[in-house]
């Protein structure tokens, strides 16, 4: 018998499709200091005055336009991966939400909570590392063994953006889809504002101070978002062959009126439709498991400014959730014979 868990940890969602429901859940999101980068007064400022009052109502409508019979797509698909990955392992494997429920908390206090665990594997289920995703899961873990004293050791994956396991899974679940015809690819990814990434550059002098600085080395690279998710997409074109205008790169889900990573998706649809693409594929790999930004804010509105800009027919490439080649990868990760990422 192992001493060691396994926690699989997502972002989250809230409980329910209504406003009240989603209410909850953003207030808890977007007060986060690692989301919305500003000190507290700021931060509760904007979000009580600004976001809280219309945007609830507006996002429940959207979580319903992709809401399960078994609830939120996030918390279903990532239940149907831990049950996956359990079934492969002879260890305890949980799945945990840094926002809503299931909580980190509540994950972590009910495998401590078995006498036999000593050592807990947490694992984000983020390939690409940004302070608002990884920084803050983290975190909340470590807060959460310090609140409660718990005894128990926690060994944290690293990001694995560049991990060929995770990228063959990768190739392995968008083949398919390749199969059919098409005429562009796009890799949209979750977008971050600018200042999130260039102040993780302790020089100051790298991160997106140039064109190509994703292509130079640097140690900033270790935490630089831009530069992990221009690393995947290209192992990923690699893996896959594709011709180096056949594909694009775009990043989603702007909030607020900071400077994002850009080109904005929804631009870049406009765009290809315009330049006659008439039929395209987008593939989201910064998300392992479909959620409102694939299946509402791409399969659902991304269709519409295409089609409204010209085009013809988009397909969302489906993440990973429990796609065999992913469960596999994780497994493999989990066991203490090998090595994780």
């Amino acid at each position: 018998m192992t001493n060691r868990a396994v926690l699989l940890v997502n972002l989250g969602s809230p409980d329910n499709a209504d406003t009240p429901s989603v209410r909850r859940y953003l207030n808890q999101f977007l007060m986060d200091r690692y989301v919305i980068q500003l000190p507290w007064l700021l931060r509760r400022m904007i979000v009580s005055l600004f976001v809280l009052p219309k945007r609830p109502k507006a996002s429940a409508e959207a979580y319903k336009s992709v809401w399960m019979d078994d609830g939120s797509p996030l918390i279903v698909l990532s239940q149907r991966l831990q049950q996956a990955v359990q079934a492969s392992l002879e260890m305890p494997v949980s799945i945990a939400m840094r926002y809503g429920n299931p909580s980190i908390e509540s994950e972590l206090l009910a495998l401590s909570q078995q006498p036999e665990i000593t050592e807990i594997l947490y694992l984000p289920l983020y390939p690409h590392y940004a302070e608002s995703t990884v920084a803050t899961s983290i975190e909340e873990a470590k807060r959460i063994i310090s609140k409660h004293q718990l005894k128990i050791t926690l060994t944290v994956v690293d990001p694995f953006y560049d991990n060929s396991d995770y990228i063959d899974a990768l190739a392995l679940s968008a083949q398919p889809y390749l199969k059919q015809d098409y005429d562009h690819i796009l890799f949209s990814y979750h977008g971050l504002p600018e200042s999130h990434i260039t102040k993780l550059d302790k020089s100051g002098q790298h991160c997106l101070q140039r064109s190509d600085c994703c292509q130079q080395p640097n140690d900033a690279h270790k935490t630089c978002y831009k530069h992990q998710v221009m690393r995947t997409t290209q192992l990923l074109v690699n893996k896959l062959g594709l011709a180096r205008d056949n594909y694009s790169v775009a990043f989603q889900s702007r909030l607020g009126r900071a400077k994002w990573l850009g080109p904005n998706t929804e631009d870049r649809l406009r765009e290809l439709a315009q330049a006659n693409v008439k039929n395209v594929l987008v593939i989201c790999p910064a998300f392992v498991t479909d959620c409102l930004e694939t299946l509402e804010e791409i399969a659902i509105r991304g269709q519409e400014v295409f089609t409204a800009a010209g085009g013809t027919k988009l397909t969302l490439i489906p993440c990973l959730n429990d796609h065999p080649a992913w469960i596999d990868t994780l497994a493999s990760w989990c066991k203490p014979t090998k090595s994780s990422p």
